[in-house]
């Protein structure tokens, strides 16, 4: 990289360019003729013609009036030469007359006086053939008016030539109807009219295009056998037409067989390796071109340093940088705007800063350049500040700034932010287009508000694959899965699904733990191709772990040829949520031995998996590596700690862990320790807990009853009072508890106690029956976890009124012998539930998954996977 920057300084300091040029005001030949400008009214005026005193030429000699407007055509006179016509109507003018005053009118761009002298010819009954009607279509689609030049075009076919042809495609490519561009190079030959060079440019450049490859490579073919392989430009643009439609290594063999390479021939192939992702190699090309002492202009600077942006290369792009300045495009805002971009990109703000202090003119790009580089930095209350500056400057924001500003607000998780921008583009009257509607539904999701951005939806009168794919994701990232479902099954009416839509919408069945929904948008990844695209795949396996079907996810993991870091996470992940620690541990080894690099999320994981199986020594050992991995042990990893120390017993060490922690602990970390003083009926320390974690979020109601539910087992029912009458001051609410099954595609919830079910009586009968049944056995009730004082009857019935345990049973009587039961709550299993489940597995020979807010149960036989540990 040394020796690169070194050649590029070296260039630069013997580059030739002129960048003041000393020319003399020397008038200079227009067609043949000279005029000085001083004597050309002494020359053309005259009172001796019988024309109008504006129009008099003074010359030895007569003219005809077609000489005479031929000469104010000539220095550009469109004025008088106008009005010399206008009264010339009634005599017979040539062609070449009427062609030269066309001719004036497309070059000053005058389509009123085109028009005039198109009525004139029309009312002299002058058909439109030979020299007419290529110069009335040129003039025509010079002025702008295209539909008028192509009726004409179509009318005078047998005369059009081919520079016609090409102004006709160019136009239309230029408009962006690249299909008729198409249309009339096919019609072109059709005719047998052969074009020229221009032609297969611009014909080449609409194909890539629309991406019709397969025509490219006909259309190369055919530029051999009409001998324009070795023209430049057509060369140049088969280079690019490649480039575009992905053909990398055919357009090296072309740039390779070409003998006679100019810039465009270089700057062809190093904006198209950037465009391909090849920007190492299009600084390679860079270097050969600076070694060949081939001249650089601003669009190979621009390219390379998007080319520098794209590697993260700031050394080389500072040394462009200095070789633009000597090459005088100092000034040049595309220049600097993407010099602004490179500096952004590669992590230094503070020259992109400076080289916009230093920009002339900025624009409206170049703002956008700087509040995106503030937004890259996470300096988004700057980039922020920025946009209402340039507002103040009296630019106005384009679609790039107002997307770049509503990304900082989303980033920031700043809704009140995010809402004043919103207001701002109320205020201002704004027209929001598509993207920046999107970009307004993506702050609002991040920020947490889904009425806001469905609001904002709603009002879009055509929404892209883009606007479905926010609105789902959001309902799905803010636990609101069933909203997601809902929308992605009216999505299905009105657009077609991607594989981005795919990854929003899973991991809505993986909160519902709707596996046969979840199954069925699986057969639909594959029977449109999407089941190659790892972002995916990653989202079914994690589904699959939600929803209890981890044989599934395994299946998929195996599949994968290049697996990625997230695709590993999501097997730890997998196996911790289902207890299997060993299997957590092994599958991590095996990343590391691929060497694959874990990430905090990673370690996040395995620690997790060691807590949820009791794997002590391991867990220390993971947390060690934390550091040794170059990552700064954040607050989930103690928390992890913590549980893993509190699950196995280690409660004195847990607590004194935390006291000796290098960062403040949350609330998320005490309260970890205080899980682990509920499981062990430690309810001194529990107090003790309790007390920091209500002092850290005093409003979070699951604390007090995590501590109410330590009393209540301890049956300490004075206490339990005392703290629900805090609770009750504080004007907190309990969470309900749930539990919901999915039978036959259709979701079903209960709630502790729940009689509104119409099975409801069916589903006491048999818990009271398997009730009995259990007691015969020898199997006794847990009723500390009834958490009520009352006698023993009541405490009884509490218990068999728990959620889990009525989705159980409604999934006993509806799902065939044999079905495996799914049922997911949104507490933590409490004991008896957890002792009633494995009865009932036992006794109707049933595996029963069940999936709490910790982990999953897996019950069989009268066993359960967590061996009793959770």
């Amino acid at each position: 990289m040394l020796t690169m920057v070194k050649i590029i300084t070296n260039f630069s300091s013997c580059s030739t360019y002129n960048c003041h040029t000393n020319e003399a005001n020397y008038p200079r030949p227009l067609k043949g003729f000279i005029f000085f400008r001083h004597s050309l009214r002494k020359c053309l005026l005259s009172s001796n013609l019988d024309v109008p005193r504006s129009t008099r030429v003074g010359v030895t000699f007569m003219l005809d009036e077609n000489a005479k407007i031929s000469k104010f055509c000539e220095v550009g006179d469109l004025r008088n030469a106008m009005e010399l016509l206008k009264m010339s109507q009634n005599s017979e003018l040539d062609l070449n007359t009427y062609a030269s005053i066309l001719q004036l009118c497309a070059e000053r761009r005058r389509l009123q006086e085109g028009k005039m002298v198109h009525s004139i010819i029309s009312s002299n009954g002058i058909p439109i053939e030979g020299v007419l009607g290529p110069k009335l279509v040129f003039m025509y689609v010079s002025c702008g008016d295209l539909r008028e030049g192509r009726r004409i075009f179509d009318h005078t076919l047998s005369d059009n030539k081919v520079f016609l042809w090409n102004l006709m495609m160019s136009e239309y490519a230029k408009i962006g109807d690249y299909r008729e561009s198409i249309y009339l190079f096919r019609k072109m030959q059709k005719l047998g009219i052969t074009g020229n060079s221009y032609t297969f440019s611009c014909i080449l450049k609409c194909f890539a295009t629309v991406g019709r490859v397969e025509e490219c490579k006909r259309i190369h073919g055919y530029i051999y056998k009409l001998g324009f392989g070795s023209h430049n430009t057509v060369v140049n643009s088969l280079i690019a037409t490649y480039f575009k439609s992905g053909g990398v290594d055919s357009a090296h063999k072309l740039f390779d067989e070409l003998s006679d390479r100019d810039v465009v021939s270089w700057n062809s192939m190093i904006s198209g390796c950037v465009m391909n992702g090849f920007s190492h190699t299009a600084l390679d090309f860079f270097i050969q071109m600076l070694i060949l002492r081939v001249g650089v202009d601003l669009a190979t600077l621009v390219n390379v340093l998007v080319a520098c942006a794209n590697a993260g290369s700031l050394s080389f792009g500072r040394a462009v940088h200095g070789l633009g300045v000597k090459a005088c495009f100092g000034r040049e805002g595309r220049f600097n705007n993407t010099l602004l971009d490179m500096y952004s990109k590669c992590g230094n703000l503070n020259e992109a800063i400076q080289v916009f202090g230093k920009m002339g003119q900025k624009t409206v790009v170049s703002w956008t350049s700087l509040i995106s580089a503030y937004v890259r930095e996470g300096l988004y209350d700057d980039a922020i500040r920025l946009f209402y500056e340039m507002e103040c400057k009296g630019i106005s924001p384009d679609v790039y700034s107002m997307t770049s500003v509503l990304h900082a607000c989303a980033h920031s998780n700043s809704l009140d932010k995010g809402r004043d921008v919103h207001n701002y583009f109320r205020k201002k009257n704004v027209t929001l287009s598509l993207p920046v509607c999107n970009a307004l539904m993506d702050m609002y999701a991040k920020c947490g508000s889904m009425e806001e951005a469905y609001l904002v939806f709603s009002q879009i009168p055509t929404k892209d694959i883009v606007s479905w794919n926010i609105m789902i994701g959001g309902y799905s990232k803010n636990s609101l899965p069933n909203e997601a479902l809902k929308l992605f099954s009216e999505m299905q009416e009105e657009s077609r699904p991607d594989g981005f839509t795919m990854a929003c919408v899973l991991p809505a069945c993986g909160s519902l733990a709707a596996l046969d929904v979840g199954r069925g948008i699986h057969g639909w990844i594959l029977r449109n191709g999407y089941s190659s695209d790892l972002h995916v795949v990653n989202a079914l396996m994690d589904m699959y772990v939600k929803c209890g079907s981890l044989i599934h996810a395994q299946l998929l993991f195996d599949m994968i040829s290049e697996k990625d870091l997230i695709s590993w996470t999501v097997m730890i992940t997998g196996y911790g949520m289902h207890g299997l620690g060993n299997e957590a541990v092994a599958t991590f080894q095996k990343m590391r031995i691929v060497g694959i690099k874990p990430d905090e999320v990673t370690f996040t994981s395995i620690l997790y998996a060691c807590s949820h199986s009791g794997l002590l020594n391991e867990g220390w050992e993971f947390f060690n590596a934390i550091s040794e991995c170059n990552i700064e042990p954040k607050l989930e990893h103690y928390a992890c700690m913590v549980d893993l120390l509190a699950r196995t017993g280690n409660l004195s060490k847990a607590y004194n862990f935390v006291e000796t922690m290098p960062i403040k602990p949350d609330a998320t970390v005490w309260g970890a320790l205080l899980c682990g003083c509920r499981i062990h009926h430690d309810v001194e320390l529990a107090e003790k807990v309790a007390e920091h974690v209500f002092e850290l979020e005093p409003y979070n109601t699951g604390y007090y009853v995590l501590l109410a539910n330590v009393y209540a087992e301890a049956e300490k029912w004075e206490e339990v009072k005392k703290l629900r009458e805090r609770i009750s001051k504080l004007g907190l609410k309990k969470s309900p508890g749930c539990s919901w099954i999915e039978v036959q595609g259709k979701s079903t919830t209960f709630v502790s106690a729940d009689s509104a079910h119409p099975q409801a009586k069916t589903i006491v009968s048999l818990l009271n029956n398997l009730r009995i049944k259990m007691k015969s056995e020898g199997y006794s009730p847990k009723m500390r976890y009834a958490l009520i004082n009352a006698d023993e009857t009541e405490k009884e019935a509490a218990l068999c009124g728990h959620s889990e345990k009525l989705a159980v049973a409604f999934g006993i009587l509806n799902l065939s012998p044999g079905r495996t039961i799914r049922v997911a709550k949104n507490l933590r299993v409490c004991g008896d539930c957890h002792e009633m489940v494995k009865f009932m597995s036992k006794t109707t020979r049933r595996e029963i998954i069940l999936r709490d807010s910790n982990r999953f149960h897996h019950f069989k036989d009268g066993f359960c996977s967590c061996g009793d540990f959770w």
